[in-house]
């Protein structure tokens, strides 16, 4: 079984060879790497090409956004299952890709989740949220709850029938294919309970002067699948505040 995973890159010179290494470093012997670079004006081309033997298809050129940045290298893509890894984020060990595979095998799932966790941008061993995102259920999707967007693996065939990222929303285009695909979908959902990913905090969702962007985009979305706008993105903010508490029980139990 194929694994695609694709990171969309643009301006992170300091932290895209962590994510390549982290990806190349995986015991899965399947794995097709894409890395999709916006043009960046910094480094990250130069960072990305040392890799170039070992990464299947790199893509460079000018793009309206991340989520263009993606659609491109879903569509490159060869495997039976796709994956995102951000450019400023890092598989959490050797064995995350193994361990998902083994779920799709084992379960016959049409859709993959797993754990998160957020970390300091600059010292990635300190957790700051600590997403445990739990078992799926349908009518939590309603009442805001998502997995963690970069845990999310999924059949390559359910992404050609169910649609891409829409382009359209700059900053919460994953939170309309979620819900998509989690809510009107009807997927065969599995969880896995082990962390994929470690996230640093400081990415484009969380810079605070795209908090706005955010929340309008959100409720439109919410509003365009039939969900109570406002209250629904309320919920999903409610959901986030274990993870903060959950991170802090992390930090004090490691002595930080």
């Amino acid at each position: 079984m194929k694994v695609s995973i694709i990171t969309s890159c643009f301006n992170r010179e300091a932290t895209i060879g962590q994510a390549i290494e982290s990806v190349l470093s995986q015991d899965y012997p399947d794995i097709e790497y894409i890395v999709v670079d916006g043009a960046s004006k910094d480094g990250s081309l130069q960072v990305i090409n040392r890799y170039k033997d070992r990464i299947a298809k790199i893509i460079s050129e000018p793009d309206k956004g991340m989520y263009e940045g993606i659609n491109k290298g879903v569509q490159a893509a060869s495997g039976d299952i796709i994956g995102l890894l951000h450019s400023d984020d890092f598989l959490f060990d050797r064995h995350v890709i193994s361990d998902i595979v083994r779920k799709f095998s084992e379960t016959g799932a049409e859709l993959v989740y797993g754990n998160g966790l957020f970390v300091d941008f600059e010292h990635t061993d300190r957790p700051v949220r600590d997403w445990i995102s739990g078992n799926y259920r349908k009518w939590k999707v309603k009442c805001g709850w998502l997995p963690l967007h970069p845990t999310v693996y999924i059949r390559r065939e359910v992404m050609g029938r169910w649609g891409l990222y829409n382009e359209n929303y700059k900053i919460a285009a994953d939170t309309d294919l979620l819900v998509r695909y989690l809510y009107e979908a009807d997927l065969r959902v599995e969880y896995l309970n082990k962390y994929i990913v470690r996230m640093r905090m400081g990415g484009l969702s969380t810079d605070s002067a795209r908090r706005k962007q955010m929340w309008k985009e959100d409720v439109g979305i919410y509003r365009a699948h039939g969900f109570s706008g406002v209250p629904a993105k309320l919920m999903k903010m409610s959901w986030k505040v274990p993870q903060f508490i959950g991170a802090r029980i992390k930090r004090i139990g490691a002595g930080r």
